[in-house]
């Protein structure tokens, strides 16, 4: 397996830490508002990284975390007038709703940044007596320029880097050694929530959280540090800093980073009124039909969303669908015993498109073509299988279709769609237990109910649902 290794700019052997086992860190969501289809892709394709290394048999420990306290976190609650942890918690709930929609694992991990500020502090405290830190008015910076190899992730020259130095000063930060330098603590504003430490009453920034959150959950060392291209500089660079910086050696070996997604060509902006929540999205579709497109090109590719291609996934995703429908009913009525040669022969025979798509998803995780290789696969299914064969040779073929759909979070199989009345019912299932104070009960409903394509709505008039649109 070959990864596109950010850190050399160039495909590697993938080679574990430790055998069999692989660590991996991807940045989550900031927590103040739904998620939208940028924060997606991410999530699906790192996902899909994740399950078809399982699917190789390596035991991975997948940590993401949510950034639960941030400058929008606050303005969110400063306009709302609650807390920002209402806030966070809130948006947590909906985004883990969006996850499940999308079929995407939760992690082995989901820590919460304003949960290890203990392990933060720890840190900040170390770098500052190995001198890579420094206090000044209740502020602790780090110094880049003490960090000799600063810049080798984003190939950023700090010379380069200096340009910007004026409009560094320019926004007051001139207290600072050296313009380059960035924040580990700040001391806190007025209305602001904040923390205790021995530079004052204030918050971590942001590069430390994840820096503290992968050493705790993960080890001083890690295989895969993912996220997108928007992070390479300077939140995954500030990473790599501290975190060598304080541990005295290699942070991650592999650097994986998905590109930006675009809708109709244009940037994705609120401005430009091109912005989409997942939730919104989810109304037009089924998010399945999201995560095929998510997946149709290769993650390092820019993508380009659109109704035009949208239509296409969901028209793609549909004959993949189609093709298990069938071979579900065709198995039912299958004759009984075991296969015939031909058949044997046969099934032999269309290994040829599983080790295609095993080839393609070893070239870097290249989605696009493993899906292709499924596209040929259920086009010799539909040729290869009929109403005369064994139950068990067509079994066989089915289960080797849903299996490879499943590596890539794609459910090819329907389940029985569940009647309005069993939905009511299991609603006030759910309420019992919320009023019992079993919570676990009633996320599990939460989840089983999400499984179905129904989403759930807690509102002042009560518990109102829907049917998430199907493909």
């Amino acid at each position: 397996m070959r990864v596109y290794n950010t850190l050399t700019k160039k495909k590697e052997e993938f080679v574990p830490l430790e055998e069999g086992k692989v660590r991996m860190y991807v940045c989550g969501p900031t927590v103040y508002n739904f998620i939208h289809i940028g924060n997606a892709r991410p999530m699906i394709v790192f996902d899909t990284a994740r399950r078809y290394m399982e699917y190789k048999g390596y035991e991975v420990n997948y940590v993401s975390n949510f950034t639960d306290v941030d400058d929008k976190i606050i303005k969110k609650a400063m306009e709302e007038g609650v807390t920002a942890q209402e806030i966070s918690k809130r948006y947590i709930g909906e985004c883990q709703k969006d996850m499940a929609m999308m079929n995407v694992k939760p992690a082995t991990t989901h820590p919460l940044a304003t949960q290890e500020i203990a392990g933060m502090l720890e840190m900040i405290q170390e770098l500052i007596e190995k001198g890579y830190a420094y206090a000044v008015n209740g502020t602790v910076y780090f110094r880049t320029r003490k960090f000799a190899t600063y810049g080798k992730l984003s190939h950023k020259n700090l010379d380069d880097l200096r340009g910007g130095e004026r409009v560094l000063l320019v926004s007051g930060e001139d207290e600072k050694e050296d313009p380059l330098d960035f924040v580990l603590w700040k001391p806190k504003k007025e209305g602001e929530p904040f923390w205790e430490s021995p530079w004052s009453q204030g918050r971590p920034g942001w590069h430390i959280e994840c820096s503290v959150m992968s050493r705790k959950y993960l080890g001083e060392q890690i295989d895969i540090h993912a996220g997108g291209e928007d992070l390479v500089f300077p939140h995954h660079e500030n990473e790599i800093a501290q975190s060598e910086a304080c541990n005295g050696k290699e942070f991650a070996r592999y650097w994986l980073h998905n590109a930006f997604l675009n809708i109709d060509n244009r940037k994705m902006s609120k401005s430009l009124g091109n912005f989409f929540t997942v939730r919104e999205i989810s109304e037009k579709y089924d998010l399945q039909v999201l995560r095929f497109f998510m997946l149709s090109a290769h993650y390092r590719s820019p993508l380009n969303f659109s109704a035009a291609l949208m239509e296409s996934s969901r028209n793609g995703l549909e004959r993949l669908v189609t093709t298990a429908g069938n071979l579900k009913y065709l198995g039912e009525q299958g004759a009984p015993g075991a296969m015939t040669p031909q058949e044997q022969e046969q099934f032999e025979e269309a290994q040829v498109y599983v080790k295609k798509f095993e080839e393609a998803m070893d070239d870097d995780f290249n989605t696009a073509d493993a899906i292709a290789a499924m596209f040929e696969m259920a086009k010799y299914l539909n040729t290869h299988v009929s109403a005369g064969n064994t139950k068990e040779y067509v079994e066989k073929c089915l289960k080797r279709l849903v299996d490879l759909g499943d590596i890539l979070g794609l459910i090819l199989l329907k389940e029985e769609e569940l009647l309005d009345e069993e939905v009511e019912k299991l609603i006030a299932e759910r309420q019992a237990a919320r009023k019992a104070k079993d919570f676990a009960r009633a996320d599990q409903i939460r989840g089983q109910l999400l499984e179905q394509g129904i989403v759930l709505e807690d509102t002042r008039e009560g518990v109102k649902w829907k049917r998430a649109q199907q493909s």
